[in-house]
């Protein structure tokens, strides 16, 4: 395995084909039309069969995440060229920048990522710049053309996090969890994985057409946070964790004319959280309020570096169509 180096990269197009008929359909992975097209990160369209056939069986026993799954440390000390940290190989650990003294940041990436995604160059340096933190980045590109895997990508994680804490005598709770997109679950299986409650988790706009049973959940973590920005098309629209928070009513985001926009906007506005504090929300009383905005509550800041242990409920703010995108 080798380091990374923090930068964007740029996908190829992948096209999917349909299933040969004796491909027996068995289930579905969400509603709604059969194929659909799903952009990765870096803007990029693949065509994706929402159909559970015998054949995507195949592909989830093929995939094994405790094998494939990378994981690459960075800090202060090392905040653009990664350490790798692998399981079951102490010395990759005690030669490494870690240290059980600080917070530890886990990113998960979405659809079609990488350890390079640009939702990871968004997020580490601002995790880094808010704080002396571990932050690992699982790259778990080598299941993530199907989104499905994330399920199986977390709880991998959760096993690798837990042999971590074994080794080095870190605990749960001073861990922060946080998946974009279909990572936005991952994360979710990832600390009902870990041994004890993980500190704080955010999942970033989690991917709508998704398996309910296997939904982010506000027990995930002893603090949930949700930050929805694309509900209803690439992005999950009803709330999921102890707190959800709808910029803009959580739909579509100013500034914004397609749909990875949209989504995108969920990192961008936690990276900036994570830099500059701002993004107050006011408390609403159901989903309808949070969608048009009609919301006169408590307030409660977005994002950030520190759990909101004790708060729960959903939150409308505004947000500027361009950086900085904080209106205080």
């Amino acid at each position: 395995m080798v380091s990374v180096t923090v930068a964007v990269l740029i996908f190829s197009v992948a096209f999917a084909s349909a299933y040969p008929a004796n491909d027996p359909v068995i289930g579905t992975w969400s509603e709604g039309l059969r194929y659909d097209y799903l952009e990765d990160d870096a803007g990029n369209a693949h065509l994706v069969d929402n159909w559970l056939k015998i054949s995507d069986y195949d592909k989830l026993a093929r995939y094994n995440p405790d094998q494939s799954n990378q994981y690459h440390l960075f800090t202060r000390a090392n905040p653009s060229r990664s350490q790798v940290l692998v399981l079951n190989n102490a010395a990759s650990v005690t030669g490494s920048n870690f240290s059980r003294n600080r917070r530890t940041v886990v990113l998960m990436h979405g659809f079609a990522g990488s350890a390079t995604s640009s939702f990871n160059t968004a997020v580490l340096p601002a995790f880094l710049a808010a704080g002396d933190f571990n932050v690992i980045v699982l790259d778990w590109s080598a299941g993530s053309s199907w989104g499905p895997r994330a399920t199986q990508a977390g709880q991998a994680g959760g096993r690798f996090i837990n042999w971590l804490n074994n080794l080095t005598g870190a605990t749960a709770n001073n861990y922060i969890l946080c998946g974009f997109s279909v990572g936005g679950h991952g994360v979710g299986h990832m600390g009902r994985t870990i041994n004890g409650n993980v500190g704080y988790i955010l999942s970033l706009d989690p991917a709508d057409r998704w398996d309910t049973n296997l939904l982010f959940r506000p027990s995930d973590g002893a603090y949930t946070e949700v930050i929805h920005t694309n509900g209803g098309d690439s992005g999950w629209l009803n709330p999921l964790g102890d707190v959800d928070f709808y910029p803009n009513g959580g739909t579509s985001m100013p500034g914004c004319v397609t749909s990875l926009c949209n989504h995108n906007r969920a990192y961008n506005y936690l990276a900036e959280s994570l830099r500059t504090g701002g993004f107050t929300g006011r408390r609403c009383d159901n989903i309808h309020h949070a969608i048009s905005g009609h919301c006169h509550g408590a307030t409660l800041r977005m994002g950030g570096p520190n759990p909101k242990p004790g708060s729960t409920g959903l939150y409308y703010l505004v947000t500027n169509s361009r950086e900085p995108f904080s209106r205080g």
